[in-house]
């Protein structure tokens, strides 16, 4: 059984990974600001732990992270900070295997007019994404980055892989295939291992995506 924390657990996507991570019989504790936004089946969330507070609070994210095997992490709001905190935080603790979902274009890697317009309306977005990675890839933990396209609700597990320094394809991904590759993850951790991958929705292609 593995030991879970899952960082920002009342997240779209996360809430999804909750979901398919405790029906996996992991060990799951969902630290969370507010358990009014956790969406899931009181059944399911009675074999979770669940533990409210702040990401930044340095003794409770220690506390909640002892004795964790992997750490997800699906944050908003100060992430460099937060980024600085949880790499510290792991070191302390002697957890050393994170996912960590960032965005598209924090490497500049997004081609074309998709990714002039990604640029333009994510702007000091993708600043503070690509500074909170650089955080996580410059510790010496086993990382995955995973940088979306542009989310949707779609009820459909459809993606493909792209590597950091490969162009970014595709413009958009549904939440539910993020969840799938995090889930996969903690069932395989030496999958994507060392890694920052872009994740979209295959024959997506587009200047923007088709909803927008």
């Amino acid at each position: 059984m593995t030991k879970v924390l899952v960082l920002g657990a009342s997240g779209q996507i996360a809430q999804l990974a909750d979901q398919m991570l405790i029906n996996d019989n992991n060990d799951v504790t969902l630290f969370l600001r507010d358990t009014a936004k956790l969406k899931l089946d009181a059944k399911l969330l009675a074999k979770a732990t669940v533990v409210t507070g702040d990401v930044l609070d340095a003794n409770l994210l220690k506390k909640v992270m002892t004795g964790v095997d992997i750490v997800y992490a699906n944050l908003a709001g100060k992430v460099i900070d937060m980024a600085r905190l949880i790499v510290d935080t792991m070191h302390e603790t002697g957890v050393n295997r994170i996912v960590w979902i960032s965005t598209l274009g924090i490497y500049d890697e997004v081609p074309g007019k998709f990714g002039e317009w990604n640029n333009t309306i994510l702007g000091d977005y993708i600043t503070n994404y690509a500074a909170a990675a650089k955080i996580i890839e410059d510790s010496d933990l086993d990382y995955t980055i995973i940088r979306p396209a542009w989310l949707t609700d779609k009820d459909e597990v459809d993606y493909e892989v792209t590597q950091r320094n490969d162009p970014f394809k595709g413009t958009e991904v549904s939440r539910k295939s993020v969840a799938t590759v995090v889930t996969e993850i903690v069932a395989h951790p030496d999958k994507y291992k060392r890694a920052s991958i872009g994740l979209n929705k295959p024959n997506t292609d587009g200047d923007k995506p088709a909803w927008y």
